[in-house]
Formats: structure tokens, sequence, C-alpha cells
């Protein structure tokens, strides 16, 4: 059975090949999506490449998609299911990454470490007095309680914080119970919490779910934390929310991307910014390049294939 693979220019393809060529030797792997024409059954990308009916048009035997993510908002559903084509994520490798870089996000504001390193780095001042404050004790608003927000509720509990978490699909009070979890309401978690976590799939629902209404029930000088989609918050309501009530952001998605580096946003002093990086670590990377292998070999033996989305 054929199959393809296309990743980004930057992902060592040598790399891949190698470990790929012992379990699926007939795989085919580009850096690109300037082909004429496949006659692969099997499709293997990344979130960097778009599924549409561009290429898939071009791939006439095309029956199975993987997306080597935990998101696939690249892949043109309909036309898949038009074409009566699988598909299937990996939503399991690199939860445990986010929520580290989550964690990361909220103590460098809580521990004002990047102005307490620009005071002694930059200005060689030696400060006696900080704003730095405890994560024990704050309340901790999680948005979206899926996988990876359960794995940031396992990793906060040792640091003593009020979990309080939202979804459209409230947990089971043995799973509350477990991860030390209290179901809100979404407005009354904005008005509580002292952090929020968005951990949403990005959906005509979600787009632009934090805006000015919700902003102005967040308390002032909350710190507010995106990993999930760029597009979930209105960003020009984001940035009058930061100059009316202090609220802090930590940014690892963005509407595009790579994102317009003259947007106001990258002005504001209470922001941190990475570059859509927090599941890629060495560790999630090769648990995403296991998990695809697999989900692609059951499908080669005729089983049904895990984490399927349609």
């Amino acid at each position: 059975m054929k199959a393809l693979t296309i990743l980004p220019d930057f992902i060592p393809q040598e790399e891949v090949k190698k470990t790929v060529a012992q379990i699926l030797p007939d795989m085919e792997i580009i850096n690109n999506t300037d082909i004429e024409k496949s006659d692969a059954e099997i499709l293997v990308v990344t979130t960097f490449t778009k599924v549409d009916k561009n290429l898939i048009d071009r791939m006439p035997n095309l029956k199975f998609v993987q997306v080597a993510s935990t998101g696939y908002d690249n892949v043109d559903l309909d036309y898949l299911r038009s074409k009566n084509i699988m598909l299937s994520n990996i939503p399991v490798a690199n939860k445990q990454s986010v929520a580290e870089h989550v964690i990361a996000f909220t103590l460098l504001f809580l521990k004002d470490m990047l102005n307490l390193n620009e005071e002694m780095k930059v200005h060689h001042r030696w400060p006696m007095l900080t704003g730095s404050r405890d994560l024990e004790g704050k309340i901790f608003g999680i948005v979206g309680m899926g996988m990876i927000g359960i794995q940031l509720a396992k990793r906060l509990l040792p640091f003593n914080v009020g979990i309080v978490y939202y979804d459209i699909r409230r947990l089971a009070p043995e799973e509350e119970e477990r991860y030390g979890l209290t179901y809100m309401e979404f407005n009354d978690l904005l008005k509580n919490a002292d952090i929020i976590s968005i951990h949403l799939p990005l959906t005509e629902k979600t787009r632009k779910m934090f805006g000015e209404k919700e902003f102005s029930l967040m308390k002032d000088g909350a710190i507010l934390i995106n990993t999930a989609r760029g597009e979930i918050i209105d960003e020009k309501a984001l940035i009058n929310a930061m100059k009316k009530k202090n609220i802090k952001v930590g940014i690892d998605v963005y509407e595009k991307e790579p994102p317009d580096f003259n947007s106001e946003i990258f002005k504001m002093d209470d922001a941190i910014f990475s570059p859509h990086i927090a599941g890629v670590t060495i560790e999630s990377q090769q648990r995403f390049l296991t998990e695809t292998i697999s989900n692609v070999l059951r499908y080669v033996q005729g089983l049904e294939p895990l984490y399927r989305v349609i």
C-alpha cells in the first residue's frame, strides 16, 4: 500500500526516513506539495501542509490522511468527507509538553523573571524589591478540559492552587475529584481566575471567544495564556484589555503564522511570546513520529486507526 509523507523544510528528512524505512519501506517522503500527481493511498502531513481540494485532487487513490499533530485545521474536512477519505490526528503525543509550557509562562510572569533578568543582565542593577508572587493559593482557570487540560491540571496539583475549569462537556464527579477540579460556567471562570489557560479547538463557536465582553469580566492583572489557536482571541480587544486592566499574556499561537511583527501586541510590556512551539520538544517529536507510524501501520494492516476524526 503506497504512502506519501509531506514534511516542512525544517524537519530533518533523513532522520525520519531512517526511522520509517524499517517499518514502512514503501513510504515516500518529500518536503513540498509541488507534485503533479501521486497514486498514494495514504497521506501523512504535519499542520504546516494544507490538505485542500488542490492537493487531494492530485491524489485520486487517496483513502487515509494522517495528521502528525493534535490540530488539523489545515485540512478541508468537508472535501475529505465528500471523497469518503478517513482522517486521524495524534492528540496524545504533545499534551504534557504543552502543559509544561503553560506552567513555564505562568511562573515567568509570577516570579517577575524577565524583568529581573533585564535588570541584572542589561542594566547591571541589583534590584532589592520585586513584584514576584507565589503560584500557591491562586485560582487557575482552564478553558477546555481535553487531554491537554487534564495534563495541566495534574501538574498543577502540587502547587496547591484552586483549579477551576469550563468545557462544553462536564467531567464525571469522580474525574473532578481525582484532579481537584471545580466546574464553573465560562463567565464565572473569567471573573474568578487569576490565571486562565486556553485549550480549545478552533471552531466557529470558539473563534474570537475572548473579546471585549470577556476581557471586561477578567480580574485586573490576570494572566492569560493561549497555546491553542490564535483566532480564539480578538487581538484588538486583548490589546485594549492589557492597557486598561494590566492583563498579562503568554502567547504561543497567532492568527497568521509567522505573525505581523508590526502589530501593537509585540510592543506591549506585559506579553511573552513563543513561536507556536509549546508542544514541540525533542521528546514530543519522537512521540509524534512513533504514534504516527504506529497508526499508519494499523491502517495498512486493515485495523481501525486510532484517533479517527472522520
